[in-house]
């Protein structure tokens, strides 16, 4: 399959060709995913190095299980299962991680305040994020970050609309306890 029909092809169409040997397919989705799988588990992880070792894992569990996959689900629900249970099952084994970016300080010079200010409330985000338990951490970064739906995150969450609901609503309430009514 020449290369400029495979970046053409929907993402469940290149993990059913990867399942079948074409590792370019596969070369495809990766480069098609990296980045915001990435993200998912550095918001969770809070670490560079570890959210780059999950992603490697996560991608390589993809792989193995390509020549399985069928198209019963979307290809990015699929994969935001895998990311998701080696981001739980990493926080079980491991304290959180306080984040890697924090405040620098700053010159003085304009500008440099706003930045200053943004950068120590991410960090504040960050840390209140950090002290949630895993399953509602999760369940924020899902939702707030990546934008997904409630039933797309019960699927992902392995739980109902109702279970994503409360996890939500713990989320919100811990963060609004660390973070303060600002």
């Amino acid at each position: 399959m020449p290369d400029r029909s495979r970046s053409q092809l929907p993402d469940e169409a290149l993990l059913e060709a990867s399942g079948n040997g074409d590792r370019q397919a596969f070369g495809e989705l990766v480069r098609r995913h990296q980045s915001w799988a990435w993200g998912v588990a550095y918001r969770f992880i809070g670490s560079r190095d570890e959210a780059e070792d999950i992603v490697q894992a996560a991608f390589i569990k993809l792989l193995v299980a390509s020549g399985r996959y069928r198209r019963t689900a979307r290809f990015k629900t699929f994969f935001h299962v895998i990311i998701s249970r080696l981001c739980l099952d990493h926080a079980k084994r491991e304290k959180p991680v306080q984040a890697d970016d924090y405040p620098e300080l700053a010159d003085s010079s304009p500008g440099q305040e706003e930045a200053l200010m943004t950068s120590q409330n991410a960090a504040r985000v960050r840390r209140a994020l950090d002290s949630l338990p895993p399953r509602p951490r999760m369940a924020v970064v899902l939702r707030y970050y990546e934008g997904l739906g409630y039933d797309e995150m019960a699927v992902v969450l392995e739980t109902s609309r109702k279970g994503v609901e409360r996890l939500l609503s713990r989320g919100r309430e811990a963060l609004r306890e660390k973070l303060g009514s600002r």
